[in-house]
């Protein structure tokens, strides 16, 4: 339990980098972050240290009182359920598409929804820098012609699509 929460410390302080971002990064146009809110699974992603050994990896998000969100990360690591639990809010107040998240005060992390889809029913995040990508999905499976209509596209926006890794689904009982 311990592992994840300590490599996501190591993500937000890489989040943090200091220096200008390449070419600024579009976002969607408009998050309805109660439409947002809820499970979305991670169909696949650029490697990172702290997922290092996950499997089943999901996120669950609620929408608090105060506007901001709860994030409950979690994956499946060496048979058992590792978790971390963290807030996210919004910064760009026009979009709703730009958020900080937040695991350890005082490290925050960019969290950019880049598409999603009509329905809200997949999610592309990443972060300016571009060192990060998350395909999201509301069911642990997603059909192979719409993940690769997104994977053209990331291709087109300027990612290394070369490093996306699918994510296993389907192995926890919780």
């Amino acid at each position: 339990m311990i592992a994840l929460p300590c490599a996501l410390l190591c993500l937000l302080c890489a989040c943090a980098s200091a220096g200008p971002p390449p070419a600024a990064l579009p976002v969607v146009p408009k998050v309805d972050l109660g439409r947002y809110a809820g499970r979305w699974y991670e169909i696949a992603s650029f490697p990172q240290r702290f997922q290092r050994g996950c499997t089943d990896s999901r996120a669950d998000y609620r929408l608090r009182d105060d506007g901001t969100v709860e994030v409950l990360n979690s994956c499946l690591r060496d048979g058992r359920v590792d978790t971390a639990k963290g807030r996210a809010w919004v910064v760009d107040k026009a979009t709703g598409a730009k958020l900080k998240v937040s695991f350890f005060w005082p490290f925050r992390g960019d969290y950019w929804i880049i598409d999603l889809g009509a329905d809200y029913d997949y999610a592309v995040v990443s972060a300016p820098s571009m060192k990060y990508l998350w395909i999201l999905s509301r069911t642990p499976q997603m059909d192979d012609q719409r993940y690769q209509e997104i994977v053209r596209g990331l291709k087109d926006r300027g990612f290394d699509v070369a490093k996306l890794s699918r994510t296993p689904q389907g192995n926890r009982k919780d």
